[in-house]
């Protein structure tokens, strides 16, 4: 019997075949032995580094973040390194240790961001972990989360409705919503599903609100289709945060799109099963067609270039086939494209980062964590 989530993929696999309209055989775009040889060299060195920056505590960079080390466990999980039982468990452990009473996985914050909190951010990157390492063994923490992410869901009438923010409403400062956090979470929520079966008989069983979140998701497209070169586009936040907003054909001011929330909005329209032809999802995949680049995070420069490069990997992959078709031309082979500039990237000593250090990717910890999960998913099939 198939899962709920293998349901997903095959609905992925559905929509790219018919939208995309990609041969079946699939040899446009196709890894070939050699850039698979060099994917897995590189993984293997980027997981060889990661290991020798494990602290005896099982987590890696900063200890008040634990997605931080949750990505780490990530890469590893997906990974066949020798060594990976150990390095996943003592890292498995350190995540779960934050497990809070309120259902989410963070530090709660003490002396300001800089010392913890991102409760929801943390949470959603948290719990996807931990359910791809060992999901019987942590499924009440994992069931717990979903409730605490569910309940990060933000309602009433604000222009974050429907979407998530950083930290859980009525938690913070100020409540807002992302479209950074609102895929986060959207992809753990889908990621975990499955385990709502394991809840006690009688339970009432937890999911978000996929409608409002689409709500959410929509306003933060360009659906101008006047705008041939924005149309489709996704920007960061309603107030204009990060990828600021500019003036329309017709006087009117829109949120500028760039490539990491593009890839955001397409994985989130992905999870939240839209309509293969939904022009929402049809325009998405032509903009990223019209902006790709591998060198850049289109219309943000260098700026969370690796942030990009995994919300790409990960959209993509949901999307299916080895290549997208170009406005122009032949298609492009984005799994090719994205292990040859990875595999330029890496330092000698395996890591990677971010010249631009800005949304703290001066940290080669989360960098190369991010790096090799971009890896592993042009390497999946």
């Amino acid at each position: 019997m198939q899962t709920k989530i293998q349901k997903l993929t095959v609905f992925a696999g559905l929509m790219t075949l018919c939208m995309l309209c990609l041969s079946v055989s699939g040899q446009t775009g196709n890894v070939n032995a050699e850039t698979e040889s060099s994917a897995k060299k590189a993984v293997k060195q980027g997981l060889d580094w990661l290991k020798s920056k494990q602290k005896e505590d099982g987590s890696w960079s900063n200890p008040g973040y634990p997605a931080m080390t949750a990505l780490g466990l990530w890469a590893f999980t997906l990974s066949d390194y020798p060594d990976k039982a150990d390095i996943c468990a003592k890292a498995a452990k350190f995540v779960a240790g934050f497990a809070q009473k309120d259902g989410g996985i963070y530090k709660p914050a003490t002396e300001g961001r800089g010392s913890g909190g991102l409760s929801t951010y943390n949470t959603a990157i948290c719990m996807t972990a931990l359910h791809y390492y060992d999901p019987k063994k942590y499924v009440q923490i994992i069931l717990k989360a979903r409730e605490f992410v569910a309940g990060s869901q933000l309602e009433g009438d604000s222009p974050g409705e429907g979407g998530f923010g950083y930290e859980r409403p009525g938690n913070s400062q100020q409540d807002r919503a992302d479209l950074s956090n609102t895929a986060w979470v959207l992809m753990s929520m889908r990621a975990t599903q499955e385990l709502e079966d394991m809840r006690p008989s009688g339970d009432k069983k937890v999911d978000v609100d996929w409608v409002a979140a689409m709500k959410f998701i929509s306003k933060l497209q360009d659906q101008d289709k006047s705008d041939s070169e924005n149309y489709g586009g996704f920007g960061y936040a309603a107030t204009g945060e990060r990828g600021g907003t500019k003036v329309g054909k017709e006087g009117t001011v829109k949120l500028r799109g760039f490539g990491s929330m593009t890839y955001a909005g397409l994985e989130s329209m992905i999870y939240a099963q839209l309509d293969r032809n939904d022009p929402r999802v049809t325009s998405a995949l032509q903009w990223a067609a019209r902006h790709w680049s591998v060198d850049e995070n289109p219309g943000m420069g260098l700026k969370g270039l690796f942030y990009y490069y995994t919300i790409m990997a990960k959209a993509l992959q949901l999307a299916g086939g080895d290549s997208i078709p170009s406005v122009k031309g032949d298609p492009i082979p984005w799994k090719k494209q994205l292990i040859e500039k990875l595999t330029q990237l890496q330092a000698k000593d395996g890591s990677w980062v971010n010249q631009d250090g800005q949304f703290w990717e001066s940290d080669p910890v989360l960098v190369t964590s991010y790096a090799i999960l971009v890896l592993q998913k042009c390497r999946a099939n």
